[in-house]
């Protein structure tokens, strides 16, 4: 028996619009993000691909993204529900956030390259165990500010992350959160952020360390494992071929992202 495992980024967010290290600073979807997020649920409706189980991150992108992608779905029973899948379980948490970009959230991408030169940039951005400079306790964008994360202990809660980072705090909770959903036979749906979904991708396909750098993840495109019980894919499909619906869209979506400033 195979366990299928949908991963979708969210939609172009505010911050995408403006090239701003974004991290987890909440911007919402704009209208683009909005119908990326509304064709994702089409995409993933007409490739007979309808979740039983939701997770998201906590950040609003994320949150919004599920919503229209469920609500886009149509009802397998034809009887006129207007619902969408709306109503199935749904699980949230930290651990799916995106990236904390410590210093660099609200920053442009092009005037930090300018600032400190493209190669820094780079590595901060991608190497998977360099991390950009943290925050300090007291700066106002620390998430200890952020009442959504008031019941968790303070020595967990990022100022700065690399990717490596990322998969520590992901995995337990697709081991613990996801898996069983999987193991339950539910087609599971997990709505997250280009960096932590990067860090599912990695440990899903063995991704190396070096690899894992060249691995641009488009907004608005359902990606679709079909898992084993090992929960590793039955196959070696590429990655790209994974994509629902249009697969040129998706091809020229990632090397949009790759062409990103920073």
């Amino acid at each position: 028996m195979t366990a299928r495992l949908v991963l979708l980024r969210h939609g172009e967010s505010t911050w995408n619009l403006k090239n701003l290290f974004t991290g987890w600073y909440d911007a919402d979807l704009t209208e683009l993000g909005r119908s990326q997020a509304s064709s994702a649920g089409a995409d993933m409706d007409e490739a007979g691909v309808r979740p039983d189980v939701l997770h998201t991150s906590l950040q609003v992108r994320a949150i919004r993204t599920a919503n229209l992608a469920l609500d886009a779905m149509g009802d397998p029973n034809d009887d006129g529900d207007p619902s969408g899948r709306l109503w199935i379980p749904v699980r949230r948490s930290w651990r799916l956030n995106e990236r904390h970009y410590g210093a660099l959230q609200g920053q442009d991408k092009k005037q930090a390259t300018e600032q400190f030169g493209k190669d820094q940039v780079f590595e901060w951005r991608r190497s998977y165990d360099v991390p950009p400079p943290a925050l300090d306790l007291d700066d106002p964008r620390h998430p200890r500010f952020d009442s959504r994360y008031a019941a968790l202990p303070a020595d967990v809660l990022p100022a700065a992350e690399c990717l490596a980072d990322v998969v520590a705090r992901m995995l337990p909770y697709f081991y613990d959160g996801i898996v069983p959903d999987l193991r339950d036979g539910a087609t599971v749906l997990v709505v997250a952020h280009g960096n932590s979904l990067r860090a599912l991708i990695k440990h899903l396909d063995g991704i190396s360390d070096a690899d894992i750098a060249d691995l641009n993840l488009p907004t608005g495109r359902p990606l679709l494992y079909e898992l084993g019980s090992d929960m590793r894919p039955v196959d070696d499909t590429p990655l790209e071929e994974r994509f629902l619906g249009d697969l040129e869209a998706a091809r020229a979506a990632a090397e949009a992202v790759a062409r990103q400033a920073g």
